[in-house]
């Protein structure tokens, strides 16, 4: 596939990395521009461009970005894509806001109301990225570390499912976007890299 990612920090690194290797199409952007991913590019393969290089050709676009920046995107940019959010609400980084501190809304029906058009689907937000680059194991390994994926379009979250098992980890299904609350930090899935009948388990022993 053709995929961009946004953000080159842990895990927008990792993912440029990671699917660079399967042999996608990779374009990555950051806050900083091209220039500062001379590097990376050259590391992996992959293009460094600017935001609206990486998200118009691409069949899929992961954001990996502080939560904060999600309001800067420009929502047109997106519409019809697949987006995998992979960010996390981290008060102490992103500041108060309100629908979240208050858990009305997932961190994710947040940014689908901010990228409205955009098929968002939540991946990639409860590993480390060191497990995210290392711990990739193949289908039927009994040590194999399951990852939640939550959205409400179900193409767009088969897809990205695919990848997940691409990469090396069994996806679950962790229901709507409404429901992906159940994967955010402070929840029992959140870093603790369980297989696929514990990620289960843990969705469901989440609590508000």
């Amino acid at each position: 596939m053709k995929i961009g990612i946004i953000g080159s920090g842990h895990i927008g690194g990792t993912l440029t990395r990671r699917l660079s290797t399967l042999g996608h199409d990779v374009t990555v952007t950051n806050s900083r521009g091209p220039q500062s991913l001379t590097d990376l590019a050259a590391e992996t393969g992959a293009t460094a461009g600017t935001l609206e290089e990486a998200v118009n050709s691409a069949e899929l676009v992961v954001v990996a970005i502080p939560l904060k920046a999600v309001p800067a995107l420009p929502a047109e940019l997106f519409d019809g894509k697949i987006v995998v959010d992979a960010d996390n609400y981290y008060p102490q980084r992103d500041g108060d806001i309100a629908e979240l501190l208050d858990r009305s809304l997932s961190s994710s029906r947040w940014t689908a109301e901010h990228l409205k058009g955009a098929r968002v689907v939540k991946a990639f937000n409860n590993i480390q990225a060191a497990h995210l680059m290392e711990s990739g194991r193949p289908a039927g390994s009994a040590d194999r570390i399951a990852l939640p994926v939550a959205g409400d379009d179900a193409q767009a979250k088969q897809t990205v499912m695919e990848l997940v098992d691409a990469l090396g980890f069994d996806p679950v299904d962790a229901g709507t976007l409404d429901e992906s609350w159940r994967q955010q930090p402070d929840t029992p899935v959140y870093g603790t890299d369980r297989d696929a009948d514990g990620v289960r388990k843990g969705l469901a022993e989440a609590r508000p």
